[in-house]
């Protein structure tokens, strides 16, 4: 594992086509009261080719992780709007980071006029 990357997940799910911008949105509430008030350390959502959401999020360790669920909801309202809009959920998937060349927008840029 890489020092200072966490615990990484990727979330899988087939979200219902009319309720797509009410999953991003509620995702994006979710993750950002998680980040807020639970420790996470923020996350990316994704549609892939196949029309399926991929998220994948880090967490300092799985232990913190595993307490901020055992929590009651940060957001019902956001975790319900997540519900109905899921058609299947995937199994998760946990990842044990190796190597990290990923750069934030700001790096890219910075990088590119070198």
């Amino acid at each position: 594992m890489i020092n200072g990357i966490g615990f990484c997940v990727i979330y899988r799910a087939r979200v219902r086509p009319e309720l797509e911008s009410s999953y991003i949105a509620a995702w994006s509430r979710l993750t950002l009261r998680l980040r807020e008030q639970r420790g996470a350390l923020g996350s990316r959502l994704h549609r892939g080719a196949d029309g399926i959401f991929y998220a994948y999020a880090q967490w300092e360790s799985a232990q913190a992780r595993a307490h901020a669920f055992s929590l009651p909801s940060v957001d019902p309202v956001a975790s319900q709007q997540m519900v109905a809009a899921i058609i299947e959920s995937l199994p998760e998937i946990v990842l044990d980071p190796i190597l990290d060349h990923l750069l934030t927008p700001g790096e890219a840029s910075m990088s590119a006029s070198h």
